[in-house]
């Protein structure tokens, strides 16, 4: 089924030449933007597109297509601006708290559409610790706060959910036996360990503690999520770290999941400030239409 952010795709897709810059321009991934396409052609009965090399050009039925498409995306801007402007929601200041991991990965494709449909919208970031997301919801000192692991019924949607997994120096004794078969908290709690915090209480000596652990060798601390990794890397000792913090060059490492799975929830709780926020509620909206047509 073709929705909104499919005939966007397929405009950006006109504009860039490229599937990989126009994901990015929407806010997809490149497999998810390259299936969309594929879809949308699916449902059409027809190329819109094809693909020579690294090239992407627009055939001449999709010409016709593109254009329909644009058209399309003008009005519905328009139709939405005379909504807004009735709504009170030409302008606004939204403020969002967030941890730097969630600031940097999530956060840019949740923000990048509704900024587009309402530019008048301010949406300021503020970055901080999760207890001190926590506290700056529970004060409304912002509208809204990305917040780790939500009490059940607290959350508005759930954005993103993130793994644990351990790791290891390549050249550890045990890396490669761990590597295939996984690694529980009670293997690792001996280890030589670079305990890292990424600024957040939900570290790896919190979940040491909450499955009744300790860590016994703590070599080193750090804040950095990447930082750990380079130390690992060194062969100083073992971390754990969110799979989406890892650096993209692995090389010297060896990551390990963790058995049972042990994952970390993202989440958007609304503060009593954002409830009486016709902005924040057009963003929470918003993020929600957006994740659905993600998933969809």
């Amino acid at each position: 089924m073709m929705n909104l952010l499919h005939w966007r795709l397929l405009v950006a897709v006109a504009d860039a030449s490229n599937i990989s810059r126009a994901a990015e321009d929407v806010g997809m991934t490149q497999s998810g933007a390259s299936q969309a396409i594929a879809q949308l052609e699916s449902s059409l009965g027809f190329q819109v597109f094809t693909r020579e090399r690294r090239q992407i050009t627009v055939t001449a039925l999709g010409e016709l297509v593109v254009e329909h498409a644009r058209n399309m995306l003008v009005h519905l801007e328009a139709i939405r601006a005379l909504a807004d402007n009735n709504r009170g929601l030409s302008t606004g200041r939204i403020r969002l708290a967030s941890f730097p991991s969630v600031t940097s990965t999530l956060l840019p494709g949740l923000l990048r559409d509704f900024r587009r449909l309402h530019p008048g919208i301010e949406v300021v970031v503020l970055e901080g610790t999760d207890e001190e997301v926590e506290e700056w919801v529970a004060e409304s000192t912002v509208e809204l706060g990305i917040v780790m692991n939500p009490d059940s019924g607290r959350a508005e949607m759930v954005i993103g959910q993130d793994a644990w997994v351990a790791v290891f120096p390549a050249s550890h004794l045990q890396a490669r036996r761990v590597r295939a078969q996984g690694i529980t908290l009670g293997e690792l709690a001996s280890q030589p360990f670079i305990l890292a915090t990424g600024g957040c209480a939900v570290n790896g000596r919190s979940l040491m503690e909450q499955a009744g652990l300790q860590l016994s060798d703590i070599r080193m601390m750090v804040r950095d999520w990447i930082s750990a990794s380079k130390m690992v890397r060194e062969g100083m000792g073992v971390a754990l770290v969110p799979e989406s913090t890892l650096p993209e060059d692995r090389r010297g490492l060896c990551v390990v999941p963790l058995l049972p799975p042990v994952c970390r929830e993202f989440a958007l709780v609304c503060s009593q400030a954002g409830k009486s926020s016709q902005a924040t509620q057009a963003l929470i909206a918003r993020l929600r239409i957006y994740s659905k047509a993600m998933h969809d």
